[in-house]
């Protein structure tokens, strides 16, 4: 499977003043993949441990920052001796090693010509828990499941991207029935690298359902593996509550509904290591449309969403019938598969949403983003409703620009408003509106 990310990491290989490279995302979305896969292509070798699997070389990070006995110690499990210029020398499951993570530090000063690529499936957990960091010695990125690009890529409809790409809406209004069919595959089987290997390889969609629930169960285990065990009932708690919270006409997280009388303080430590490990997805909301947006964040308002909308799909019980006939799908939930779906779309992007809404939640704006410096508010509507009322009096409210509905509907564009297809969002270039 093609990722996007590649590109990113063949830029940071040329950067003549790169720094060790981290790699952050939730367990099972690919990073071990893609590291291997970036080696294998763009190095004469790849030096590769894991340090959740290797005790001896955890206790060997844990006892030295000499780089020398660091990189001998890596040749012995290995067999792969590290190259400066030649050899991709991959950390998986650096959080293992507190001690692993602090000689980055050392690798960017005293062996800049060494590339270190580093993966964690719990690194921002870690990171959160006092771990003497190497700050301004490290670059990250961070790996989501599949966007419906990278699913497009991964299907072979190479021809349908560059029409997206191009913004042909004429052509592609053509072939909206094809796409839209296309999309409601990527709204059943989401983005976890598994489910759409499996999809791929069988074209079976109880095989892929196998696949999500063991996923499922495998988060169930970290759970109680790796979190404070204090804390692991109200994990589980928060996590289960996310989709019906969803559903809601005002998606705001409420801890009330969680447990009768429950307060912030009861689930703060809960909601923090889901979101630190990428399970969640937190999206503030802010007071006011200004630039810039983070300036305006309420960090007592939240949406809170799942990693991926096919483990979504798996935790409600969607089956692969109501997901694949008609129009169904787009509408269940209240739309609540659709706003992940987009935010999908959007953090694959590099594009970091918000949402508002009035002080007595009377009115609601999915999605604010800024791009180009503008700011572009988002509704995403689940069917082919074309109304925007709301949208349209907040878009007059603040003297914004330029409105996005995103929809079943064409691509259509007033003086106010642009529509866009559902399939589209995730290529769309904000900057050409």
């Amino acid at each position: 499977m093609k990722r996007k990310l590649f590109d990113k990491l063949l830029v940071w290989k040329e950067n003549k003043n790169r720094k060790p490279l981290l790699i952050q995302g939730a367990r099972q979305v690919g990073k071990t993949w893609l590291m291997k896969s970036f080696g294998k292509s763009e190095f004469e070798d790849v030096a590769y441990i894991n340090l959740e699997s290797s005790k001896e070389l955890r206790e060997l990070f844990e006892s030295t920052f000499d780089l020398n006995r660091i990189l001998l110690g890596i040749q012995v499990s290995t067999g792969v001796r590290v190259e400066k210029g030649k050899t991709l020398l991959i950390i998986d499951e650096i959080q293992e090693s507190p001690k692993a993570i602090t000689a980055l530090k050392y690798f960017h000063e005293n062996e800049p010509e060494i590339y270190v690529l580093a993966a964690g499936s719990l690194l921002g957990v870690v990171l959160h828990q006092q771990v003497s960091f190497p700050v301004g010695k490290v670059e990250f990125l961070t790996l989501y499941p599949l966007d419906f690009e990278e699913f497009l890529l991964a299907k072979g409809q190479n021809e349908i991207i560059a029409l997206l790409k191009n913004a042909d809406w004429e052509i592609l209004n053509l072939f909206k029935d094809k796409i839209n069919s296309l999309l409601k595959e990527y709204y059943f089987v989401g983005g976890m690298p598994e489910p759409v290997s499996v999809l791929l390889k069988t074209e079976d969609f109880s095989e892929v359902r196998k696949v999500q629930l063991g996923i499922l169960e495998a988060y169930q285990q970290d759970f109680s593996k790796h979190a404070p065990v204090v804390i692991v009932p109200r994990i589980r708690m928060v996590w289960n509550a996310i989709p019906s919270q969803l559903t809601k006409e005002n998606k705001k997280f409420i801890y009330g509904q969680i447990k009768h009388g429950a307060r912030a303080k009861d689930f703060e430590l809960a909601l923090a290591w889901l979101i630190d490990s990428g399970l969640a997805l937190k999206v503030n909301r802010i007071s006011k449309p200004r630039l810039p947006l983070k300036a305006y964040e309420d960090f007592n308002a939240f949406k809170l969403f799942l990693l991926d909308i096919g483990i979504m799909g798996a935790m409600t019980e969607m089956d692969a019938k109501t997901m694949l006939d008609g129009n169904k799908l787009f509408e269940e939930f209240k739309g609540s598969l659709t706003e992940q779906y987009v935010l999908q779309q959007l953090l694959c992007n590099d594009i970091s949403p918000y949402y508002w809404s009035a002080e007595r939640s009377t009115a609601e704006i999915d999605f604010l983003i800024q791009s180009s410096g503008r700011i572009y508010p988002i509704e995403v509507k689940a069917e082919e409703n074309l109304k925007a009322k709301s949208l349209k009096f907040f878009t007059e409210k603040y003297e914004l620009p330029l409105a996005i509905r995103t929809s079943m509907s064409g691509y259509r564009k007033e003086d106010w408003l642009v529509n866009v297809p559902l399939y589209a969002i995730g290529m769309l270039r904000f900057d050409k509106l």
